[in-house]
């Protein structure tokens, strides 16, 4: 398998190289020159296997050039017992009769990235081993909060990398930045800066364009690669979890092989639900993405419209991992859809750098339609929805698995479509326990308590144990004290590194 990038340019490059470059030499995203196909046999053979079975089955038609050992290897390192509190890594929870909920938030940093941030750094190891790098590899990172922490879980101490995160000071809750803060490790580092995930995220593309940064890296024995979704290796494994949903629900009867399913996925950086068209490409019988989105709805108004236009408030919510206006994975779907027309899609990016909005053509527009189904849910709505889940079912869920069961309700509404649903939960409930605290115990129960004493409430109130990875956090050293504002990040990049 050969991958190009969405912007025109086309080397010779195998996964491996993709997965150690993170980002194509003319700015664009890495794709898969072809696609990879798995027969409704293949699913069904799915059903009774593990999570890392599954896992090694489906990805190494995307990673062809690791041996079968190589990424057997890699799998069960990442998915092991040891780093996910559940057996089935995965698990597909009924909360009712009708509403399977996909828990992503069992692992080491209790949020969705640890799918794909535990398997990334072994990939990325083989990567560097496969290619011939010399240099050391520079793990750069723009994180909305979870990344970050799964990111940094994931490259601790790994031998050849060093990672540098950067996150927006008073855009994370407080139990994710203390994530980061307190995080172990000789090759990490952690930045806090003033702005937005859109500043911190722009920061970091400039970063990597700049081509005399990066010949002084090179001078310095370094490169540059990154564990945010516009890297393939942190892509492509986040599709196994659409096909390990469908196969239990084979495997608990609530769905025969070849009946179509939805899937309603909260999402601000497009990544996750990307990884849904992937799994629909390769064969899964999907019949609707439905993507769900908070009050900085940019994804809605362009799937409605096929306009997309940064060029609004940005607007902090209870669910701060979807406070995004700049969703980069977006520039994969609009590539893939269009049949690899780069220049297309050049266009549209350039007009997004430019001028903040662009308007995809009308053949473009009703494909997007066609896929998905778009909706936000306001912080409101959001807090209302983890009350009526927990009084109905006794079912804790995070601000952000929230915002997608609010929009598959009014998903239901308006096309009365019942075909069996899943929900994607991203992160547990515990990660974002003010707002969770707030919208299901009494005001006097919360008064004065600060994140980390409202975890215990939670816990006594629910009868759910904290996690692990979550516990005691208030009492962990700060090891992490930079600080920078947005036009600063280079500079710190390059006194991190010592190149200044």
């Amino acid at each position: 398998m050969k991958y190009i990038s969405t912007r025109g340019y086309v080397g010779n490059h195998s996964s491996a190289d993709a997965i150690k470059k993170g980002i194509a030499p003319d700015g664009g995203l890495f794709v898969p020159e072809k696609g990879v196909l798995i027969s409704l046999e293949e699913i069904e053979a799915l059903v009774n296997m593990s999570y890392t079975d599954r896992a090694h089955y489906l990805l190494k038609g995307y990673l062809d050039d690791y041996t079968d050992m190589e990424l057997k290897e890699c799998v069960e390192m990442a998915y092991s017992e040891a780093k996910f509190d559940d057996k089935a890594v995965a698990p597909v929870t009924y909360i009712n009769g009708t509403m399977a909920v996909l828990e992503l938030w069992h692992g080491p940093t209790c949020a969705f990235k640890d799918m794909a941030l535990q398997l990334l750094p072994y990939l990325l190891v083989k990567a560097v081993k496969k290619t011939g790098e010399s240099d050391e590899i520079v793990i750069l990172v723009a994180t909305s909060g979870d990344t970050g922490k799964a990111a940094l879980e994931g490259f601790s101490e790994v031998d050849g990398t060093r990672i540098i995160v950067f996150f927006p000071n008073d855009g994370v809750s407080d139990v994710q930045k203390l994530q980061m803060l307190t995080q172990k490790g000789h090759n990490t580092s952690v930045v806090a800066v003033e702005g937005n995930f859109d500043d911190t995220q722009s920061g970091v593309k400039v970063i990597f364009s700049d081509k005399s940064l990066e010949n002084r890296l090179s001078q310095k024995g370094y490169k540059f690669s990154s564990a945010n979704s516009i890297n393939w290796g942190r892509l492509a494994p986040q599709i196994v979890y659409y096909f390990s949903a469908y196969a239990d629900m084979v495997k608990n009867n609530k769905l025969k092989i070849g009946e179509a399913i939805n899937f309603v996925v909260p999402t601000g950086n497009f990544g996750n639900i990307l990884a849904g068209y992937y799994a629909k490409m390769m064969g899964l019988p999907i019949k609707k993405l439905i993507c769900a989105s908070n009050d900085n709805n940019v994804l809605t108004e362009f799937i409605k419209t096929g306009t997309y236009n940064k060029n609004r408030e940005f607007i902090k919510t209870v669910s701060p991992s979807m406070d995004i206006l700049i969703s980069s994975n977006l520039e994969r779907l609009l590539f893939e859809i269009t049949g690899h027309n780069s220049s297309k899609v050049s266009g549209w990016m350039s007009e997004l750098n430019s001028r903040g909005v662009y308007t995809v053509d009308e053949e473009t527009k009703s494909i997007v339609k066609d896929l998905m189904w778009a909706e936000f849910c306001s912080q409101e709505e959001t807090l209302k929805t983890i009350e009526c889940v927990y009084k109905e079912y006794n079912y804790m869920v995070d601000t952000h698995t929230a915002v997608a069961i609010d929009v598959y309700d009014k998903y239901v509404i308006s096309t009365n479509d019942m075909t069996p649903t899943v929900i994607v939960s991203t992160a547990s409930p515990f990660k974002f326990n003010g707002s969770v605290a707030k919208a299901i115990l009494y005001p006097e129960e919360i008064s004065g308590k600060n994140e980390f004493e409202l975890l215990n409430i939670l816990s006594e109130k629910s009868g759910w144990e904290i996690p692990e990875g979550l516990k005691d956090l208030d009492k962990k050293e700060i090891r992490h004290k930079l600080h920078c504002k947005k036009d600063e990040m280079q500079d710190f990049v390059e006194h991190i590194l010592g190149l200044s």
